[in-house]
């Protein structure tokens, strides 16, 4: 059993998307108690919009890793999320002054509100089969090597 570029980045790359599933799994929350009225718009923005840069960079780090590692499947794999995250982050509303994506003044729209209840269920689900097919990779490349 040998120690690889490949094995390591496996390795970050499992422990950071645990850290993803969590913002995920917090992102629903956080959006399903707007949709309830249990908490105001601009508490919620407040919690949800510092949340938002370290979760593209996290995602961004493991995957700059796999390039390295010439795991070229799980970045291709990545890719596509990656293009979303900067897509939505170069269209997010121009009046806000902070790094973020919600505002608190649009976000109670039903619409709105809709698309990112939306956004947060499928990238939890993308984040946990990710992790699964990151734990496969890891004790692939752990044997394989």
């Amino acid at each position: 059993m040998a120690f690889s570029l490949a094995a390591f980045s496996y390795i970050i790359a499992l422990i950071a998307d645990a850290f993803l599933i969590f913002l995920a799994i917090f992102h629903v929350i956080a959006i399903d108690e707007l949709k309830t009225d249990y908490k105001s718009p601009i508490d919620q923005c407040n919690s949800l919009n510092p949340l938002v840069l370290p979760e593209y960079i996290l995602h961004i780090a493991f995957n700059v890793l796999f390039l390295f590692a010439g795991e070229f499947f799980s970045l291709c794999l990545n890719l596509p999320l990656i293009a979303y995250h900067i897509n939505r982050y170069l269209h997010r509303p121009q009046y806000m002054s902070e790094h973020g994506l919600y505002d608190a003044t649009t976000i109670m729209n039903a619409d709105v509100l809709g698309k990112c209840q939306r956004e947060g269920w499928i990238k939890l689900s993308f984040y946990l089969l990710s992790f699964f097919y990151y734990l496969y990779g890891m004790i692939y490349s752990l044997i394989s090597a």
